[in-house]
């Protein structure tokens, strides 16, 4: 625990943070790019372009700043970024770097107003954060590397399927390629994929979540093509698969990881509440309830843009059909002229979570949301506002400002 002094000079800060935290978290992570770029391939440089990654670590550092007297309230913000930094492959011998650069960032940013002082606190405050991030990804580098079937790192997996699902959608079906076992996962997790960028000349990651039930011969992600624009970085992984790697090529593979899952200790009815890509971890829980043979209730709404991107719709449909404890709900937004009523959809427009019946809207259910965050954002308001408990509502956000799919 870090004494009263040094706490007192870290919340000193949080003005400053407010005021130029995104100033400093760029300066910190060109400085640091400079001197080491050896770390550019760890980190996602589509998000370092479009500054979401300098606006995120600047609000990670306030918020750490805000509750240094109490930063285990943190604590499931930091198991996430745990997990985030195992997928990565970030290390403990890492974390010296970072500091090193942050602390410098401090110093070059804030000029006078840095005093050996704030830069002593700071030191200690950042020990503390990179102890207890260091403890947390040692156990799951452990774990990962002992389940059967388990590795740490990067592991070679070859293409054995690649399977287009909609006009954005292709799935890729992975396989390892020294024919070893594939691991058992939750429901929910998320592998990170190591593939070389041309237009960077570097090998980038990024986390696509697992969109088949545990227990397979195969690993699964299905990865939405981006769409390429003139200075937009997005899209620069998902165009790379969906372009250029086929059947029988060879991906880096880290091993899944996230705490987004499905919560298998309770009996609960489950709402499964997606749009667009975000469908991908719902379907991995949903095919997992089925395959155990759950006497769950399952409610799956869905929503996209329209029929030529809506993936999974058959799959879907044949376990609603097969299974009676589940029900569906899609709805389109803009509905193509060839597009069926009843049959690929039933409701035009956006997901009201408000419209719908209590046959829908079950009662002390769990809620599963995933999408992009204005839509992931305006069903938990929804949610909220009906009076669902927030132990019962479960968030994955996708797109900008969350992970990389």
């Amino acid at each position: 625990m870090l004494d009263t002094t040094t706490r007192n000079l870290v919340k000193a800060t949080v003005p400053v943070l407010k005021e130029h935290g995104v100033t400093l978290t760029r300066h910190f992570y060109a400085r640091m790019f400079a001197h080491n770029p050896e770390l550019k391939p760890i980190f996602n440089q589509g998000n370092q372009q479009s500054g979401s990654q300098q606006q995120a670590l600047a609000m990670a550092v306030l918020a750490y700043a805000e509750h240094i007297d109490s930063p285990m309230v943190l604590l499931p913000v930091l198991t996430l970024v745990a997990n985030k930094h195992v997928s990565l492959g970030i290390r403990a011998e890492h974390y010296p770097i970072v500091g090193k650069h942050l602390l410098a960032s401090i110093k070059e940013v804030l000029g006078n107003a840095a005093s050996d002082e704030l830069l002593q606190a700071w030191a200690a405050a950042y020990g503390q954060l990179a102890d207890v991030l260091i403890a947390q990804e040692t156990a799951i580098y452990a774990k990962a590397a002992t389940i059967p079937g388990g590795w740490t790192g990067w592991r070679s997996f070859v293409v054995s399927k690649k399977i287009v699902e909609s006009d954005e959608i292709s799935s890729f079906y992975l396989k390892p390629a020294d024919g070893g076992a594939v691991p058992d996962y939750q429901p929910g997790q998320y592998i990170s994929v190591k593939v070389f960028v041309p237009e960077l000349g570097i090998m980038q990651p990024r986390q696509y979540s697992l969109s088949c039930s545990p227990g397979q011969e195969y690993l699964r992600i299905s990865v939405k093509r981006e769409a390429e624009m003139p200075g937009k970085p997005a899209g620069l992984v998902s165009n790379v698969l969906h372009r250029d790697v086929q059947q029988g090529a060879m991906l880096d593979v880290a091993p899944p990881m996230g705490n987004y899952v499905l919560h298998e200790d309770r009996d609960t009815p489950v709402v499964l509440i997606s749009a667009g890509v975000g469908v991908t971890p719902k379907l991995a829980m949903l095919e997992h309830l089925l395959k155990q043979n759950t006497p769950r209730q399952i409610r799956f709404l869905h929503a996209c843009r329209h029929g030529g991107v809506h993936a999974f719709k058959q799959q879907v449909r044949e376990w609603s059909q097969q299974f009676a404890q589940v029900k569906t709900m899609t709805y389109y937004e803009v509905p193509r002229a060839e597009d069926q009523v009843a049959i690929d959809y039933d409701q035009q427009g956006r997901l009201n979570l408000q419209d719908l019946s209590s046959d829908f809207l079950l009662a002390d259910a769990d809620y599963y949301v995933c999408g992009p965050r204005a839509f992931m954002q305006a069903q938990i308001t929804s949610l909220r506002d009906m009076g669902i408990a927030s132990d019962r509502i479960h968030k994955e956000a996708f797109g900008s400002g969350g992970f990389a799919h």
